[in-house]
């Protein structure tokens, strides 16, 4: 006979005080099952449900007290509401909130730390770039010690760009959905501990700078970069594609990668690399875009997804065109290293990660912030298909 053990729940009730004033959390456990859930409130409290049982039952995720059915659900994601931080982006509960100090915890959102899917898409190219300069030395693997030097600048450099981002930007987040929440702009840190913070941050990339091989080489690569950091978030008021600046500034590791293992460069091979990066990047970032085109149209400021098209058609034939441009990029980068890269592992993997673009674009709702963000994020996939594609080739030749 089968027998059920009973139902066990326990109620928590605490003050969330690094959480905005209008956001409270519900967190449903079943078995090993978590959901969350957020609702505008005037109170601070989170409230943990834990159910324990021998099943895993499945749970649907809610926003509200109130029962939908599934097409009114559906609605009400697709179709954003304006100045509703969570359509787009919401606060959401991350370590940052558990773990970290009270203190600590405006600064660890300042630079985005809750948030690594940046520092993944910064990191890549690095990681590309130097798993084909390692293959064309005899075929060997990626050097784990650049690799982590490379981790560490990602995570300071994000940091930093984020910082220098919100200093420009505190003012025009205040009435953007998705970031009136960030900590410039919702009043958490000051300008001048914003300015102290980018400080110290500045000084650990230099000091993961200056420990790179051939430094002086890498030291004029890596300081050529700032111009660049320092000027992206000025872009959205000027230029109609501050993506394409963006891809310029954010895949800058593809030429220290080759720089810091060779000290010189293979300009046959690296400016393909980064090409490809810097077309992929207008493809993801475009896609992102999309959550903050009504906001950007009102305040004037330029976007991609502005700029490609009036409708959805349009939009994404201009994106299917870079992805295709992306991988005809990366197919070069294989032609040219072809001596020291297997052709099957790496064609095939760089292919692979094209057709990840496709579904990308062929599935991006430009009117459901969440199925856009979910896709952004997704990126890193592709970030990692092409390594492991170099490496693959690398190792196999």
């Amino acid at each position: 006979m089968l027998r059920l053990r009973p139902l066990q729940l326990r109620l928590e009730r605490r003050p969330l005080r690094s959480l905005p004033v209008h956001w409270q959390r519900t967190h449903l456990t079943l078995g090993s099952l978590q959901v969350q859930a957020a609702s505008s409130t005037t109170s601070t409290i989170q409230t943990r449900f834990s159910l324990t049982s021998n099943w895993n039952l499945p749970v649907r995720s809610f926003s509200s007290s109130s029962p939908k059915n599934d097409d009114q659900e559906e609605e009400s994601q697709r179709i954003p509401k304006e100045n509703d931080s969570s359509t787009s982006d919401p606060p959401i509960l991350t370590w940052v909130d558990t773990y970290l100090p009270e203190s600590t915890k405006p600064y660890a959102r300042l630079a985005r730390i809750d948030k690594p899917i940046g520092t993944w898409l910064l990191v890549w190219p690095c990681f590309w770039s130097t798993a084909l300069a390692s293959a064309s030395q005899q075929h060997m693997i990626p050097d784990p010690f650049l690799c982590m030097l490379f981790g560490v600048g990602a995570i300071t450099m994000r940091g930093a760009g984020c910082t220098i981002n919100d200093l420009w930007d505190r003012d025009v987040d205040q009435k953007v959905a998705r970031t009136k929440t960030r900590p410039l702009a919702g009043g958490d840190v000051t300008v001048s501990q914003a300015i102290g913070f980018l400080a110290a941050q500045l000084s650990v990339g230099l000091g993961v700078l200056v420990s790179l091989p051939h430094t002086w080489y890498c030291f004029q690569w890596g300081t050529a970069s700032l111009p660049l950091v320092a000027m992206y978030p000025l872009t959205k008021r000027f230029l109609p594609w501050p993506q394409m600046f963006l891809g310029v500034t954010i895949n800058w590791g593809a030429w220290m990668g080759w720089a810091a293992t060779h000290g010189s460069m293979d300009w046959s091979i690296v400016p393909f690399l980064y090409g490809s990066g810097v077309t992929w990047t207008l493809v993801y970032d475009t896609i992102y875009a999309h959550q903050d085109k009504a906001d950007d149209a009102k305040l004037g400021l330029h976007s991609t997804a502005l700029a490609f098209g009036e409708n959805d058609q349009q939009q994404k034939m201009v994106l299917h065109g870079l992805a295709a441009l992306t991988w005809l990029q990366w197919m070069a980068v294989g032609y040219n290293a072809s001596d020291f890269l297997a052709v099957p592992y790496y064609q095939l993997g760089v292919t692979t990660a094209y057709a990840h673009l496709v579904w990308q674009i062929h599935t991006a709702d430009f009117d459901n912030p969440h199925n856009l963000a979910a896709r952004f994020r997704s990126n890193s996939a592709v970030g990692a298909l092409i390594f492991g594609s170099i490496a693959a080739g690398g190792y196999f030749q």
